[in-house]
């Protein structure tokens, strides 16, 4: 059955792909942030369809920490949901990608108008200097900033090296930070077709007040919180 609704669910989400991406590129002439509304229109749907054919629902916990005010969010990433799903939890926001992902015909073109920031990695100095400036225009813009500190996702029970990107930004810009938790790999692990029947539990820490903290101290009270969460909602999860 787990397979059944996992083929399903890819299926249904291959069928409706081409069609959207016709009105997100319609889209385009759109100010950016209605744009974002457009386009989160599709992992808004996948998240549904996760909820009712997966059978994968999530709760959020501390959902009163969001600030009204763009926010530099840091997250743990450790499965393909949560980036469907924060669509649905937080307000619009850019993410912080890969520039090759904007190489993709189609999906790369339709990201492109969800206002990413598209960095270099290859070039260290390079990809802070566009992140700092890019996160700057996009605070400007009323947009939060997301980015996934590991910068890849980790299977549940590991940690990645947590890179000081988003706190450099963050110091950089005077921005607050949103730690975020979840348990989301264990019912849609890394890189696997089958996707499992659960309850992700999302958690939301205090915003972090950047003023007189470095990035070094930033990023690791920020890691800290994280990998305690998670530990405690996997053992919750697996309980």
């Amino acid at each position: 059955m787990v397979f059944v609704r996992s083929l399903t669910f890819l299926s249904i989400l291959i069928f409706i792909t081409p069609p959207y991406w016709m009105l997100v590129m319609v889209s385009g002439v759109l100010p950016r942030r209605a744009r974002w509304y457009v386009i989160a229109c599709w992992p808004r749907f996948a998240t549904w369809l996760a909820r009712y054919l997966l059978g994968i629902d999530y709760e959020v916990l501390g959902v009163e920490n969001i600030p009204r005010e763009p926010m530099v969010i840091l997250s743990k990433h450790s499965s393909a949901w949560e980036t469907i799903a924060f669509s649905e939890i937080f307000p619009p926001h850019a993410y912080v990608i890969k520039r090759e992902l904007l190489w993709i015909p189609f999906l790369g073109w339709g990201l492109a108008l969800f206002s990413p920031i598209a960095i270099n990695r290859a070039n260290r100095k390079q990809a802070m200097r566009r992140l700092t400036e890019c996160g700057r225009e996009r605070f400007g813009q009323g947009f939060s900033i997301m980015i996934f500190p590991e910068g890849t996702r980790i299977p549940v029970g590991q940690k990645g090296n947590y890179r000081g990107g988003g706190a450099v930004l963050a110091v950089a810009i005077g921005a607050s930070v949103l730690p975020v938790a979840h348990n989301a790999g264990v019912v849609w692990p890394r890189n696997s077709f089958l996707k499992y029947p659960g309850k992700v539990t999302v958690r939301i820490g205090k915003p972090i007040d950047t003023a007189g903290m470095s990035a070094d101290q930033l990023i690791h009270k920020v890691e800290t919180w994280i990998e305690n969460e998670v530990q405690a909602l996997v053992r919750a999860r697996t309980i």
